[in-house]
């Protein structure tokens, strides 16, 4: 066994990043809509973490442009505009796509099966949030089926900021609802093993979704963002 100084450690999550984890979660699962205003107080008392941690954990979440910190008046999630699209589905692109491509085990495909049956469930309940969360989970479930660490703490980030955007398109009530389609028509072509076939409908299903969020922005106080 290697001793002192060469011993190998074990990279643990800092409190900072868990918090920071946490609120990243909630940005994506929708619990936390652009413009809210995060209080370090109250987070820090709800948490039980302290305020200097709240704060490294916001700078985390800077970094990431999903929130922002705006002088003399406090932090807020961010209100992505126009501009960020693109650059968001050409990540997703890439890694959705690909995940789906290789493939998965069994598990990982329920897990995809899973996010569909949740999406029909909320849609037949009429819960458009929880229809939303549905969508996020079945996106997240595709790159999980690659079993790959650093692609789902990727993937955690574009989830809240597709959530993000995603905001203003679901004051249509039917917004998550016209996707489920698609979600099983995906979630098919991976039961039955053609997973050119389910990448191919993923990459359709992207350009769809990326033409109709570009002109849900394309107008209004964030089009020049």
């Amino acid at each position: 066994m290697p001793g002192g100084a060469s011993r190998l450690r074990v990279a643990v999550p800092s409190v900072a990043a868990r918090v920071a984890a946490e609120l990243r979660l909630q940005i994506a699962e929708g619990a936390l809509p652009p413009g809210t205003k995060l209080r370090e107080e109250a987070l820090s008392d709800e948490l039980g973490v302290s305020r200097n941690t709240v704060r490294e954990a916001f700078a985390e979440l800077v970094s990431e442009r999903l929130v922002v910190r705006e002088p003399n008046r406090g932090v807020f999630v961010a209100s992505l505009g126009a501009k960020d699209i693109h650059d968001v589905y050409t990540v997703r692109r890439a890694i959705e796509v690909s995940a789906v491509r290789g493939g998965g085990s069994p598990e990982s495909i329920a897990l995809v099966r899973a996010a569909v049956e949740e999406g029909k469930s909320a849609a037949a309940a009429g819960d458009s949030e929880r229809l939303g969360s549905a969508n996020q989970h079945f996106h997240g479930a595709l790159v999980a089926m690659a079993d790959s660490e650093r692609l789902n703490t990727i993937m955690s980030q574009v989830l809240a900021e597709m959530r993000l955007f995603f905001h203003k398109a679901a004051v249509d009530g039917g917004f998550y609802r016209d996707w489920l389609a698609d979600n099983e028509q995906i979630c098919k072509a991976l039961e039955a093993g053609d997973t050119e076939l389910a990448a191919d409908r993923l990459t359709d299903y992207l350009v769809r979704s990326e033409e109709h969020q570009t002109a849900v922005h394309a107008s209004g106080p964030d089009a020049s963002k």
